[in-house]
């Protein structure tokens, strides 16, 4: 039988892959993806701990987190075009939008 700590540890795993993607790489849109890797660590450990506590609270809470990554992903994506249109790389050593 699965536990809840299986899907812990999974989560954990998956979270810790998103950061480090989001640390060592410098690609914008591999970036984008860690960043929805590790929202849907958290959704997993979410609807783990919904149900294991028998309550639906946590599926409701993932509903609204995988609303806000899909905003997320269509306003971040239109950054990253929006800046390989103006730079020609979305690589965020090169990108210095905010200097002079």
């Amino acid at each position: 039988m699965v536990d809840v700590q299986h899907y812990l540890v999974v989560s954990a795993a998956l979270f810790s892959l998103g950061v480090i993607g989001v640390m060592f790489r410098r690609n914008l849109i591999v970036i984008l993806m860690s960043l929805e890797l590790m929202l849907n660590a958290v959704n997993l450990s979410f609807v783990a701990f919904s149900r294991y506590l028998g309550s639906i609270e946590g599926q409701i809470f993932v509903l609204f987190v995988m609303v806000v990554a899909a905003a997320e992903v269509a306003v971040g994506l239109a950054i990253a075009v929006a800046i390989f249109r103006q730079k020609g790389t979305i690589n965020v050593n090169e990108i210095n939008i905010m200097k002079w």
